[in-house]
């Protein structure tokens, strides 16, 4: 799910990057805050961090003395990117493996869909392996797949979700 987030945070900006005219220096606020922002890239309350959509305050620098750089408190809106359980999603087949599909969804790399959540698809194994149902409906790489997500974890050290979905709701499955 799309979120309109407003978020506090703080820019340090160096010393060499401050001016007495005050127009370099929002400019440098801004581009900082989007280096940090970038890298960021998710958080388990919001989600992954898509677009700053406006910066919505600047607060009083603070001096640092170890560095002689400012720091700046900001308030900023963003939209960012969350799966929720019983959300219907859209991902890409990314990896066909015996035990299930790995899929992409935006920015959300690791989505799992056992083939025990797959109802009516057989494994059909090969050069390029597929799930295959009666109707020859086939879930390949590269197929855009609906799904419902049955579940999700965050994994701090690496600042994404893992998400756990399946195809067993109607009007679930290639696209």
């Amino acid at each position: 799910m799309y979120l309109r987030v407003e978020l506090p945070w703080n820019v340090l900006i160096p010393p060499e990057n401050l001016d007495a005219k005050g127009v370099m220096l929002q400019r440098a606020i801004i581009v900082r805050l989007m280096d940090d922002f970038a890298v960021r890239k998710a958080t388990k309350e919001h989600g992954y961090f898509l677009a700053l959509t406006s910066l919505n305050s600047i607060g009083e620098g603070k001096v640092r003395q170890d560095s002689g750089g400012v720091l700046f408190p900001v308030v900023f809106s963003c939209i960012s990117f969350k799966p929720f359980k019983g959300e219907i999603l859209k991902g890409v087949v990314t990896k066909i493996m015996k035990q299930g599909v790995f899929l992409t969804c935006g920015p959300i790399e690791n989505i799992y869909i056992p083939a025990s959540t797959m109802p009516d698809y057989e494994y059909v194994q090969g050069e390029n392996p597929v799930f295959m149902n009666d109707s020859l409906s086939k879930i390949e790489n590269g197929v855009a797949l609906r799904f419902v997500v049955m579940g999700t974890k965050w994994v701090e050290s690496k600042r994404e979700f893992q998400v756990l979905g399946s195809l067993k709701l109607d009007f679930l499955g290639p696209v």
